[in-house]
């Protein structure tokens, strides 16, 4: 497999490769830590409306997909790289998905919509997982049982606030990853 490629690791699409481009920021989330999310996600994925933000190459919002849920919304704001988006999107032929071009906190602001799952992959250091998971919140992104992802270097301080729980949580190589949920009283206006 090229360098520039991630395989999609189950569902429909199993073994189909993704291309991306090669930019210093994007870095897709590694098979180990895909297969274990999907695992746990696999009585919740069938016919979800997702949220891949920081949607770099695609992976989480593309395992979604080949997995049963009924659309992904891809939030990125590099055009290179939410061009590439798009034309993944055509050559596997889906219309469940859709890609905006813009910063994941923008787009937060801007669309209110319950998600049932959040992918939450910020550029690794960015240290913004804890401002995003307050601004989902705020921005009522999410339904009362919904699920956010979350994934950070293994090094970076990272403890979700109130009202966020951790769900499940693993690491796989430098990452650390998981899910968390909300008190679902947190998510009424």
């Amino acid at each position: 497999m090229a360098a520039n490629e991630v395989r999609i690791i189950g569902g429909m699409w199993k073994g189909r490769k993704l291309s991306f481009p090669a930019t210093k920021h994007l870095r897709p989330t590694l098979g180990r830590a895909r297969e274990s999310l999907f695992n746990w996600l696999a009585a919740d994925i069938q016919d979800a409306r997702c949220l891949d933000l920081f949607a770099g190459s695609g992976a989480l919002g593309f395992e979604a997909l080949s997995r049963g849920a009924a659309e992904v919304t891809f939030v990125e704001q590099d055009r290179k790289v939410a061009r590439v988006l798009r034309a993944n999107i055509s050559n596997v032929g889906t219309t469940k998905a859709q890609v905006f071009t813009e910063p994941a906190e923008r787009f937060l602001r801007r669309h209110q919509a319950p998600w049932d799952i959040v992918f939450l992959d910020p550029p690794f250091r960015s240290n913004k997982l804890t401002s995003v998971l307050r601004l989902i919140l705020s921005s009522n992104s999410l339904g009362a049982s919904s699920l956010v992802y979350f994934e950070h270097a293994r090094g970076e301080p990272f403890a979700p606030e109130q009202p966020w729980s951790v769900h499940r949580q693993a690491r796989a190589g430098d990452t650390h990853f998981g899910l968390l949920t909300a008190n679902p009283s947190s998510l009424s206006p």
